[in-house]
């Protein structure tokens, strides 16, 4: 891991000194060697024992381990992302099962519900209604040009938490955590945007410290004027990347899928990426029960994004292996508290 943060950089190209320790892509604190310390200008800003990665990692695990709830455990890994993602990214890899739940669901919902008053150091871009017409200029001021997967989410409907607007950044941080982790994408690769379109949350409107905008949400011409100018922005900033639309509310993630899917490198999270995990596990389930897709009925407990994302996708392959569209919608039915959807 030490090798993948630090890239094939040479020593000249790197920052030195406190700066280069101040560069959570870059720092590897008390593993630095005793020649990289010479070389790079850390003798003496350093702790005189050159620790290996495994006893930081003992370390990082032990203060871990002794926090008293897992709100306190989020905030430990993010100051330790915030310095030095060479040590954070090894712990979250040979910690999977233990620390996953702890950087992304179910305890990114609460980090996203304290956001305003626990932040600490900027990471991601916001760009709010109030800069539209300068959408290029703020993604261009991200330090990393070679971009590859783009996590935005507008806050509308975070998890099962609903509008935390701004305070949703939480989500496409913890969710491009997880891609470096579990997929190998580098950091330097990964950009978590927030829209932020205001908030219907009167808890935060109320909130002295609430850091997003404080009005109500923009449900107008305004909205689709910032979606479209991000847009454009990703395309000719970051031609190479992947956008990945994240907790938008049902009102607008449908409509924003079908309008940009053809024009880009885009999807869905709530909608696609749901739907491809449910119909890989029911095949998987129908190779150990027998049976074929196109025999079964299957019934939903719910038509919100993921439950209709799910039977769309369930339904593109019932029609791949010979139903016609009909027939295949006529194998899902939905049904919510009121009872089932005709």
């Amino acid at each position: 891991m030490r090798a993948t943060m630090m890239g094939n950089e040479q020593a000249k190209d790197l920052p030195r000194g406190v700066k280069l320790l101040h560069d959570p892509v870059r720092n590897k604190g008390t593993a630095f060697t005793s020649a990289e310390r010479d070389r790079l200008g850390l003798r003496g800003l350093l702790p005189p024992r050159v620790c290996s990665p495994s006893e930081q990692e003992l370390r990082v695990i032990g203060n871990l381990r002794n926090k008293a709830t897992d709100l306190e455990r989020y905030l430990f890994l993010v100051s330790l992302q915030d310095r030095n993602e060479t040590l954070f990214y090894r712990v979250v890899i040979n910690h999977i099962e233990e620390i996953m739940p702890l950087i992304y669901t179910p305890t990114v919902g609460q980090a996203c519900q304290h956001f305003s008053h626990i932040y600490r150091r900027p990471r991601g871009l916001y760009i709010s209604l109030e800069e539209r017409g300068r959408v290029r200029q703020i993604m261009e001021n991200w330090p990393h040009r070679d971009v590859r997967v783009i996590v935005v989410t507008d806050g509308e409907r975070i998890l099962g938490l609903g509008d935390l607007g701004a305070a949703g950044m939480g989500i496409p941080i913890g969710k491009l955590s997880l891609y470096t982790a579990c997929a190998g994408i580098h950091p330097t690769h990964c950009l978590p945007i927030t829209l932020d379109v205001g908030t219907n949350n009167e808890a935060f409107l109320n909130d002295p410290l609430y850091l997003g905008l404080e009005r109500r949400r923009e449900r107008g011409a305004a909205y689709d004027e910032l979606v479209e100018e991000f847009i454009r922005a990703a395309q000719e900033v970051f031609p190479q990347s992947l956008v990945q639309l994240e907790d938008f509310g049902n009102c607008n993630a449908f409509r924003l899928l079908r309008q940009y899917r053809d024009q880009l490198c885009l999807f869905d999270d709530d909608i696609q990426g749901t739907g491809a995990m449910a119909l890989s596990g029911l095949l998987a389930a129908l190779r150990l029960a027998g049976g074929k897709l196109v025999e079964q009925r299957v019934l939903f407990f719910g038509a919100g994004q993921a439950g209709i994302g799910i039977g769309n996708t369930i339904a593109a392959a019932m029609i791949e292996q010979g139903l016609t569209p009909d027939q295949a919608h006529r194998n899902c039915w939905f049904f919510d508290t009121r009872g089932l959807l005709t």
